[in-house]
């Protein structure tokens, strides 16, 4: 399939660094963006700016933005940039967009809610999970067989409304659920790729969840409870081997799933060393008074331990302080 028309769902920092690339880049396609807020407000008045990764001058774009899908027309291809406990409330949105042959690339970190779609690694085949996906109504609404699967390895904040900063040369990984290398897969990369994104494919989506989740389920919550940059926990000796503690029950979780890991933990926490004075996804959220990004990260590690029989009590305990976080958090909002 061709896509010629591309809405980008949920253009804040990620959704949005994708947006302006696309529409920098040209090629014949049109890009739209649904987006809320002063962010909203700033794109339509003076445009959508993206500092890319030690660039002094932003990228300008002038793009469609609406708070209003259903102002828009089908779409050839959604790329959602929403976290994943926002998704639910955006099903009936999305779907508003569907023709048929739509594809949707989901951005989202930890477990997605189409994961056991079509699963050969484990047998759990079309298991759905409630926390992920309430009522269903993703999975009946949306479809898991129109998803593209996207893994990004991109640090981005929107740093004013309408602007949005990358702090590194990021990469993507995009994959079938199914596992296969279709068409469709093929060409959502060259689009990308032809924006001038790092951009690669996979039989095995569910590995790289896993390998960057091995991650994000340490460092989130933890600069979360403690307002650390990821600098910060890395020189901590305390919230270091709580991160190895963490990073070591997920990789338990995840190969019991038939997960593959391509790194050891040494050399995972090697990397994250190497990351820089940056604040997580998390930490920005809580800052900014947003609910924040639990189940998919430290709520599905400790959901999936027990229906893989896996122990997983140091996560177990930081889901539980993150959760009363978040509800203070929310309460003082």
């Amino acid at each position: 399939m061709s896509f010629k028309s591309i809405c980008v769902y949920g253009a804040g920092a990620l959704g949005g660094a994708i947006a302006a690339k696309l529409a920098a880049a040209g090629n014949g396609v049109t890009i739209s963006a649904v987006a809320r807020g002063a962010h909203l407000k700033s794109i339509r008045e003076n445009g959508l700016k993206l500092y890319e990764a030690g660039a002094e001058k932003p990228i300008k774009v002038e793009i469609t933005a609406t708070d209003d899908p259903y102002s828009l027309p089908k779409q050839d291809l959604i790329i959602t940039g929403l976290k994943g406990h926002q998704l639910g409330d955006a099903a009936e949105g999305i779907a508003a967009l569907l023709k048929e042959g739509t594809r949707v690339m989901m951005i989202l970190n930890g477990i997605p809610w189409w994961y056991f779609h079509r699963d050969s690694q484990s047998p759990h085949a079309e298991l759905q999970f409630e926390e992920l996906d309430p009522a269903g109504r993703l999975w009946r609404l949306i479809g898991p067989e129109r998803v593209i699967g996207c893994v990004a390895m991109q640090g981005a904040e929107v740093v004013n409304p309408g602007e949005i900063q990358l702090s590194n040369n990021g990469r993507y990984i995009l994959g079938e659920p199914s596992g296969e290398m279709s068409d469709d897969l093929e060409g959502i990369k060259a689009l990308l790729t032809a924006a001038g994104l790092n951009v690669s494919t996979t039989p095995r989506i569910r590995d790289e969840i896993w390998n960057k989740l091995t991650g994000n389920a340490a460092f989130n919550p933890l600069s979360a409870l403690t307002r650390a940059l990821m600098t910060d926990i890395m020189a901590d000796p305390a919230l270091y081997d709580m991160v190895g503690k963490i990073m070591n029950e997920v990789r338990a979780v995840g190969t019991a799933l038939g997960a593959k890991f391509s790194i050891t933990i040494e050399e995972r926490l090697e990397q994250s060393r190497h990351i820089g004075a940056v604040r997580t996804s998390m930490l920005q959220d809580l800052l900014a008074g947003k609910a924040l990004e639990i189940v998919p990260l430290s709520g599905m590690v400790v959901a999936l331990g027990r229906l893989a029989s896996v122990p997983t009590p140091v996560s177990e305990t930081v889901l539980a302080l993150v959760s009363q976080l978040d509800i203070e958090n929310r309460r003082g909002a």
